[in-house]
């Protein structure tokens, strides 16, 4: 008897870790703030043989959605943003050499054409473009009014942009979802296969020790 006491003390304990590693692997914890977002931590670097920069869009809220939380109204996102909207993009330029060096910027609509890189995209209209300038705080910032959903590239232009190399491209999915808000679908169904395990188990043991206490009288 004391043996079985003791396994189902530790199959509960067993069922409590699956259920608190599950809640913080959700975001239900301190970090549920940046749960919107698609990327941990706002850890968004996007990077090619030269250059790196942390990258950050953000979505202004619809003026129609009375919905919206305020402390979530501007939630980071990476590369995928779920809607069409006014953006405001943030670069902040790792290396310290081009923040000396004039970047413009040129944000652009385009189409995939399934070729390889340089010739993967054609680009269909330029929504807005900064003329380039020093940004000796290397935080290189734009805003653009996006009217609808589909594929579409941030250019840095560094310098005079005339090797490909130093025309620095974010691609960017607009009217996708975040690529990690299918990552706690898989989580909450490993967390229900293993409540549905340690269930069985003490289903098990109540049984056996009914038995085992038939047996004896």
């Amino acid at each position: 008897m004391t043996i079985q006491r003791f396994s189902a003390f530790w199959a509960l304990a067993l069922l409590g870790a699956l259920l608190l590693s599950g809640c913080d692997k959700l975001d239900f914890g301190a970090k549920q703030s940046n749960a919107l977002g698609n990327r941990p931590d706002l850890d968004c670097i996007i990077a090619n043989d030269f250059y790196a920069v942390h990258f950050s869009a953000y979505l202004q809220p619809d003026k129609n959605d009375k919905t919206v939380d305020a402390k979530t109204a501007f939630v980071p996102f990476c590369q995928q943003i779920p809607r069409a909207g006014k953006m405001f993009f943030t670069a902040d330029l790792i290396d310290r050499d081009i923040r000396s060096t004039p970047i413009g910027i040129r944000l652009v609509e385009v189409e995939k054409t399934g070729q390889k890189a340089p010739d993967d995209i054609r680009e269909i209209r330029t929504v807005t473009e900064i003329p380039a300038k020093l940004y000796p705080k290397g935080a290189v910032e734009a805003q653009a009014d996006v009217d609808k959903i589909g594929d579409y590239v941030l250019y840095l232009l560094i310098g005079d942009a005339i090797e490909e190399d130093d025309k620095f491209r974010v691609a960017l999915q607009v009217g996708v979802a975040p690529g990690g808000s299918q990552f706690p679908w898989l989580v909450i169904g490993g967390v229900a296969a293993a409540i549905a395990v340690v269930a069985g188990f003490l289903v098990y043991l109540i049984r056996r020790k009914r038995k085992a206490a038939a047996e004896q009288e």
